[in-house]
């Protein structure tokens, strides 16, 4: 029988171990080298097929020309432009890998503040979304079990997330405004993890809360032609509201301390299993680690803090984090 008090007491067994989550595999027996060799390869791969799926995500764009000087630039060379601007300046190792992207540069000749403006561009933003579906098409993403989970990146290099999390814990997701007003230290991303493919398939980012870049999130997935079967969230979404965002989903989570049985039949359900097989059910909510280790591959390979200060063309920076592991992910498996 579901009642509160017996789904209180469960996850109190399972903070206190009695249930075994998976085993952990440690990184120390990594083969190093060979895990360079396949970066390496992936990277070159994802610069030898950036070209055509950039024509491809342009292709069925139609731009009115209004009032104005013409572009200098193609939409496809600012596109090209605003990525390339994006990887150099956050990783060392993408920059050893990727002189052959810079044929793609030619006859190219334009100010710094030209491509800063890329970040705020209208037609970049919209080709950039295009690229994005143009990856999910042709990786075959229809129907996926997914993570979800959210991060942040800095916007100053005197505050670290990660730091500010294991300090602040969840009240690190929003910003307080009482102390923090004035002052923007992170902005904030919440990514849909394909477990099959490591891809992202649906992102957002927010100035003011993880949960903000969680709805933008759930509206960019509304506009892809993709089921979602399981997903996992972590504690700070172990709500009803959330949980009803996903409607005939599977979703994994481990309720809160201080949860009740009350609301929807989906958010009993969801409950009603986590009591039912909890062993069974906790090996499937840690494959939510896949979106852990997904964030923290790309702040390794693209840096943890973001450079811009305008809010359009920080959430361009973040967009375009999202869309480089995307495409160093496109081949594979």
């Amino acid at each position: 029988m579901l009642t509160t008090e017996a789904v209180r007491r469960r996850v109190r067994d399972v903070k206190a171990g009695i249930f075994s989550g998976p085993k952990i595999k440690s990184s120390a027996g990594r083969n190093w080298p060979e895990y360079e060799a396949e970066l390496s390869d992936s990277i070159r791969s994802a610069f030898t097929e950036i070209g055509p799926l950039i024509d491809e995500a342009v292709s069925n764009m139609r731009i009115s020309k209004g009032r104005g000087p013409i572009r200098k630039l193609t939409l496809k060379q600012r596109v090209t432009l605003l990525l390339i601007k994006e990887l150099v300046g956050h990783s060392n190792r993408m920059m050893a890998n990727m002189l052959i992207i810079f044929s793609m540069l030619n006859d190219i000749d334009v100010s710094y503040k030209t491509i800063e403006r890329l970040y705020s561009d209208p037609e970049v933003a919209l080709a950039i979304h295009n690229l994005h579906v143009v990856m999910l098409k042709k990786k075959g993403i229809t129907h996926v079990d997914t993570s979800g989970d959210g991060t942040g990146y800095s916007l100053t290099v005197s505050k670290h997330y990660s730091s500010a999390v294991q300090k602040r814990h969840d009240k690190a997701k929003e910003v307080d405004y009482g102390e923090n007003q004035f002052r923007r230290e992170f902005v904030y991303k919440f990514a849909l993890l394909d477990l099959n493919t490591f891809m992202y398939v649906a992102y957002g980012a927010s100035l003011k809360s993880e949960k903000e870049a969680f709805d933008k999130a759930m509206e960019m997935l509304g506009t892809l032609d993709i089921t979602i079967d399981s997903v996992r969230l972590d504690k700070y979404y172990s709500q009803p509201s959330y949980i009803d965002r996903f409607e005939e989903a599977k979703v994994y989570i481990i309720p809160k301390a201080n949860c009740t049985i009350k609301g929807s039949q989906k958010w009993k359900s969801t409950l009603k299993e986590f009591l039912k097989d909890t062993e069974s059910y906790l090996q499937e909510y840690y494959r939510r680690e896949s979106s852990e280790a997904a964030f923290s591959a790309d702040k390794r390979r693209f840096g943890w803090k973001i450079e811009q200060r305008r809010t359009a063309r920080i959430y361009s920076a973040v967009t375009c984090i999202a869309l480089w592991h995307n495409l160093l992910n496109l081949n594979a498996g």
